[in-house]
């Protein structure tokens, strides 16, 4: 941020002994940071040399003397609390002012006795040469805001939240600052806007708020009212119409009955002149008028008698009704606070229906879960509303109240059973797709499939079909399949063309699921250009489940294909849930396809945007934890894969469940945790027998099958190979068959066969080559390097070989080691790299001609302590890192330490912001050590 012209020109007062006198006048209003400024100003560097005196109006010192003649800086705070005697002090100190004397007058312009004139009257006679500038302390900006917010919550507060942070407080910064208190205290994992909303109004807000308003004329008073009530800056006209409720009704006099428009007089017009100057309300652009700080409003109608405040509601929806287009949703506030139920009603529903049209379900959401959770409103309405929020719900994003408000809801014996049919039907669905509560949203399912059959065939049908969907975990894929014929059967006698597309599309999604080859020709067949926006939106649907389903197959281009498709449909069919699902998707794809630059920052912000959705999230999630994991920041990877917010093993997806299983096994192999990673592997591989859709175990089978095999089941680990490789015949699942190679390649490592094991590496990698998959490539060719070289024994020769230099098989190993590294690298997979790095030591031989010992790196860090250096700063311990790069601890530790004091950073963690020169690679003097062997540097 620039330094203002008033501010430079200080700095240069400052800094001169001759420099012509300075003052500023600056303004601001209650809580906007004047102090904070006057604060700032005595700390400034150029100020080091000047003194610097300090008085406070209204405390009873006088007037503080320099005790020099150099450059004297004096912050005047508080004017507008100076008495007489205090002003006239100043005014003489003011005229008599000498050269390189800066003044800074900070005041509360609303509070001046003479508005405008915060010296006073009669005018000030200024010295000739004094430069006299003014600066107004101007509200934060949601820049500011955020800021202040980073500085006390870190990365916990979503967007939405700094903006309605900045719009309740009207950036005041003492507002701000209060509000961060309360928000910070609470210890929230995440600050979301509704967080903001529930913390109140801050006490000094209120009391500052309720005391000016106090001391207004009644008029005035009233005026403040209305807006208070009213809640948005409002024109002229609008605010003194809803006054004159307050003016004319009960609390200050005699007027017309409630609901009767009463005029705008003169008085009124100088009543709003008034509540102006005295800084209660404020002018916004477009000639609008309201409080200053918009979450005062609250306070002030806390404070309202009920009968003054209904009446104020009342005339509030009398003036908005009058507005074209109508403000449903303000409407609806006023009509409800008033009190007339039906007209509450009508205006939720017309409100709902508008933000639905314009594709804000979130918004109807809202409107409609207040509407139901009142125990106002008819059963006969509640009835009616319900089927609407479940509906706009399902297609739109997660709310905990709509599944609360549906539970109840289903429960009532009293309303009709079809009704409670068609309710359970969309209750089922928000907690299998929205919350995440698989078991529990199949139960609902089955239950709305039988409520409905008899005489809701199509609403049955789209039970049946959601339950056809695989993905859930506690049932095979025959039940599912047999769900799906059933839904069939109710599509075509319910003769209802939405509810046979969201059969279609189901149909397509659980082909696509299973690898059928027939799914992208069922997919070719769903009606993307329908005019009916239902079937466009379970066309949608169909596209993204499918787009989903390619990612996990590993056909990367028609995933792409289908991802824009599918997008594109679901913005414009008004489908967010399911947009929101392909966005998860492609995060999932960018992992897969290697494109991790800014891959960790976009799922963690897709992460925060959906917290509140486990379903939709659990795609970043899952990715943000096999980064972690990639880059040895193996506690980061954890929390993700398996933290208290993650997806529990109840509830996840199957597929996910998978892939995660498959990284958390991974990760307990690199602790050297052999028989917890056997553990988890039988767990993992008894759920993907159950569910048998082998094509998910494509991320679990590798490390599964290895950790099963390094805890001495062999036998085990083959008959894992051969169900993976039965499940998986006949099905075009590009990912899923290269890892049935890969899982061979480690079975075949653990038991002691490289030689066997190396044509499978390459066969995978060649496969994963062709997807493309970078990172499985990488990690599947190192594989193969790595049994090549333990074949070919110590420094890559054959004992048969001459042993002047390695064999042909030796070099291309060494190379793919090599190659492999860089990769690593590049995609940022700290831990790989360092691996391989390690591995390149064990087996390349020394380079002819380099002088004998530890060559000298100065200042710089030797590649081996880089290696250290990055994977002590992403969180391992001494003992992780001793195990990946073959080191004793004791060795690591003396690494460690060597880094940090070259790079004069103070804990370990920081040893990745350092950026020197890296020093050139050459290889250390080491001892080659087996496979797992600590050795020494």
């Amino acid at each position: 941020m620039s330094t203002p012209a008033w501010e430079r020109r200080l700095r240069r007062t400052l800094a001169s002994e001759t420099a012509e006198p300075l003052l500023v006048l600056a303004a601001g209003a209650a809580g906007t940071g004047k102090s904070h400024l006057a604060r700032r100003l005595a700390d400034l560097p150029e100020a080091t040399g000047a003194e610097v005196l300090t008085w406070t109006c209204g405390e009873e010192s006088a007037v503080p003397e320099p005790a020099g003649d150099g450059p004297v800086l004096l912050l005047v705070d508080d004017l507008h609390r100076a008495d007489a005697a205090e002003r006239g002090a100043l005014r003489r100190l003011l005229e008599q002012s000498r050269p390189a004397r800066a003044t800074v007058v900070l005041y509360r312009p609303e509070e001046l006795p003479h508005p405008g004139l915060p010296l006073g009257t009669p005018p000030l006679r200024y010295p000739r040469d004094m430069v006299v500038l003014e600066h107004r302390v101007t509200p934060w900006t949601t820049e500011q805001v955020q800021r202040a917010v980073a500085a006390v919550l870190g990365d916990r507060c979503t967007p939405e939240a700094v903006t309605r942070l900045h719009e309740q407080s009207g950036g005041v910064a003492q507002v701000v600052v209060d509000l961060l208190v309360v928000l910070g205290e609470q210890d929230l994992p995440r600050c979301t806007a509704a967080d903001v909303d529930a913390a109140g109004v801050p006490v000094r807000l209120a009391e500052l708020v309720l005391s000016r308003t106090a001391s207004l004329p009644a008029s005035q008073r009233a005026v403040v009212w209305a807006a208070a009530v009213l809640g948005e800056p409002v024109t002229r006209e609008e605010l003194l119409t809803v006054a004159a409720g307050a003016t004319h009704g009960g609390a200050c006099g005699s007027g017309p009955a409630p609901g009767r428009r009463a005029g705008c007089s003169p008085a009124l017009g100088d009543a709003l002149a008034g509540a102006l100057d005295a800084a209660v309300l404020t002018e916004y652009p477009g000639r609008r008028y309201g409080l200053l700080v918009p979450l005062a409003a609250r306070t002030v109608r806390r404070v309202l008698p009920g009968p003054v405040r209904q009446e104020l509601h009342a005339r509030a929806a009398d003036v908005l009704v009058r507005r074209q287009p109508v403000p449903w949703t303000s409407l609806a506030r006023h009509r409800r606070e008033a009190g007339p139920v039906k007209a509450w009603l009508r205006a939720v529903e017309r409100a709902a229906a508008l933000a639905t049209g314009a594709g804000d379900h979130q918004a109807a959401i809202k409107l409609l879960e207040e509407a139901l959770a009142s125990p106002d409103i008819p059963r006969a309405a509640r009835a009616g509303l319900a089927p609407r929020l479940a509906d706009i719900a399902v297609n739109g994003l997660r709310s905990d109240q709509t599944v609360e408000v549906l539970s109840q809801i289903v429960e009532d014996e009293s309303l009709p059973a079809v009704l409670r049919g068609e309710i359970r039907l969309d209750l089922g669905l928000l907690l299998c797709n929205q919350v995440g509560m698989g078991g529990t949203g199949w139960t609902e399912l089955e239950r709305a499939a039988s409520e409905l059959r008899s005489e809701r065939p199509g609403l049955s049908a789209r039970a049946m079909s959601a339950l056809a969907m695989p993905y859930w975990p506690g049932s095979s894929i025959d039940v599912h399949r047999a769900w799906l014929e059933g839904a069939a059967v109710a599509a075509d006698d319910s003769g209802d063309e939405v509810v046979r597309t969201a059969v279609r599309a189901n149909r397509a999604g659980l082909a696509m699921s299973c690898g059928d080859p027939e799914g992208w020709d069922l997919l070719k067949a769903l009606p993307t250009d329908h005019p009916d926006p239902g079937i466009r939106r379970h066309a949608a649907r169909g596209l993204c489940n499918a787009a989903d389903s390619a990612v996990w197959l590993g056909h990367f281009g028609g995933a792409e294909d289908l991802l824009r498709e599918g997008l594109e449909l679901s913005a414009r069919s008004g489908a967010p849930y399911t947009e929101h699902t392909a966005l998860g998707a492609r995060l999932l794809l960018e992992w897969f396809t290697g494109r991790w630059a800014g891959l960790a920052e976009r799922c963690e912000e897709f992460v925060a945007a959906t917290a509140d959705m486990p379903v939709i999230s659990a795609d970043a999630r899952m990715v943000r934890g096999m980064i972690a994991l990639a880059q040895g920041d193996w506690g980061a990877a954890l929390s993700w894969l398996a933290g208290p917010d993650a997806s529990s093993a109840e509830h996840a997806a199957a597929p996910h469940a998978a892939a995660t299983s498959g990284a958390l096994i991974r990760l307990a192999l690199a602790r050297q945790d052999v028989p917890a990673a056997a553990e988890e592997a039988g767990s993992a591989w008894r759920k993907a027998a159950a569910k048998g859709v082998w094509v998910w175990a494509a991320e679990l089978a590798p490390w599964a099958v290895e950790a099963v095999a390094r805890a001495g089941d062999v036998a085990a680990a083959r008959a894992m190979l051969e169900e993976l490789s039965s499940g998986l015949a006949g099905v075009d699942a590009p990912s899923a068959t290269a890892a049935l190679d890969w899982s061979r390649a480690a079975l075949a490592e653990v038991d002691g066969r490289p030689l066997d094991a190396v044509p499978l590496y390459r066969e995978a990698a060649a496969a994963f080559e062709r997807a493309p998959r970078p990172y499985a490539r990488a990690l599947v060719t190192e594989g193969a390097a790595r049994c090549t070289l333990e074949a070919l024994g110590a420094n890559g020769r054959k004992p048969s070989e001459r042993q002047d230099g390695p064999g042909a098989a030796a070099t291309l190993a060494v190379d793919e080691l090599t190659s492999c590294a860089a990769l690593f690298t590049e995609l940022g997979a700290v831990w790989d790299a360092a691996r391989a790095r390690a591995e390149l030591r064990r087996h390349q031989p020394a380079k002819e001609g380099r002088p004998p010992g530890r060559p000298a790196y100065g200042g710089q860090l030797s590649p081996r302590e880089r290696e250290v250096a990055e994977l002590a700063s992403a969180g391992l311990t001494n003992r992780e890192i001793a195990a990946i790069l073959h080191l004793s601890p004791r060795t690591v530790e003396q690494h460690v330490a060597r880094a940090m004091r070259k790079q004069g950073t103070p804990s370990r963690q920081e040893l990745a912001d350092w950026r020197g020169p890296a020093a050139p690679e050459g290889p250390e003097r080491t001892r080659n050590a087996p496979v797992g062997t600590p050795g020494d540097a």
